[in-house]
């Protein structure tokens, strides 16, 4: 039976060079994505889910204490208080990617679950962190997620997220399938070069193997002053199948809307049983030593 679901991402640019003060920074993509959350709402989107860091630009291209400023607090801290409203006043579900403190000197990359009635539902912090390549020194800002991988029950579905370089790693992706993921959204923030022939494979394959969708979230434009390279966007959805729904362009602004029949999944799962035919007592070496 057919369960379609309207879906959206935002692909967007930073407002300011990111020599600015980065609070003044984050009023701006705040200001900005509330902006384009209210024009999703407009075309009747249910759930949206919003890029890596939305509120600033990718400073882990730098390695400076100066970006601690702009951590918050979960639920608490003002960004999560106002997409609480939001979501409530627009009646969507949204997923929000922020820069989080939990103590003092305790900061993770996080994301937020928000359902439509303004309910907050936990987070999401990202497990896999990279610190590689010139410009992406994320082990600077963030300690290694340690809530396991949630699926949080949404007026639209059951959701779960992974972040960015989680991608790489089909072992979380497998354990959010396993714990009833419908839709996984992977807020991310990835330049063009090393990892840009992965963008279109790893993620549609974890929606093969784990049989749910996948909403996959990539900035645009040339961030100074770093100018580590260009954010080539091309965020998409993809469904249980692999098949490509909708796709972004590499170079503009987006809002990424997509009709997922959350009902195919059923039809994917009665033909190929993954789940069935699993054998999880002979994978002990994925989690030896």
């Amino acid at each position: 039976m057919p369960r379609i679901i309207k879906a959206a991402l935002i692909q967007a640019s930073s407002t300011h060079d990111g020599a600015e003060d980065p609070k003044v920074i984050r009023a701006a993509m705040v200001d900005k994505h509330i902006r384009m959350i209210e024009g999703a709402a407009k075309k009747g989107v249910q759930v949206i889910c919003l890029q890596e860091l939305f509120y600033g630009p990718y400073f882990c291209a730098e390695q400076e204490a100066r970006w601690y400023s702009i951590t918050e607090e979960i639920p608490d801290g003002p960004t999560t208080q106002l997409m609480m409203e939001t979501a409530k006043r627009l009646g969507m579900v949204i997923v929000v990617p922020i820069y989080e403190v939990d103590g003092t000197g305790i900061y993770y990359n996080t994301a937020s679950v928000i359902d439509a009635d303004g309910t907050y539902l936990g987070k999401y912090r990202k497990h896999h962190i990279p610190h590689c390549h010139p410009g992406f020194w994320e082990k600077f800002y963030f300690r290694p997620g340690n809530l396991g991988y949630p699926v949080f029950r949404t007026a639209v579905g059951r959701v779960g997220v992974y972040i960015c370089y989680d991608r790489h790693f089909p072992e979380g992706a497998r354990c959010l399938g396993l714990n009833g993921a419908e839709i996984i959204f992977n807020p991310s923030a990835t330049v063009a070069g090393l990892s840009e022939y992965l963008w279109k494979l790893e993620q549609p394959a974890h929606a093969v193997a784990n049989q749910y969708f996948v909403g996959a979230i990539n900035r645009v434009g040339k961030e100074s002053p770093w100018n580590i390279g260009e954010f080539y966007g091309q965020s998409y959805f993809c469904d249980p199948r692999g098949q490509m729904l909708a796709v972004a362009s590499r170079d503009m602004e987006e809002l990424v809307i997509a009709d997922l029949d959350l009902g195919l999944i059923e039809t994917v799962r009665n033909t190929w049983q993954f789940y069935r035919d699993r054998r999880p007592e002979s994978y002990g070496a994925i989690t030896a030593p």
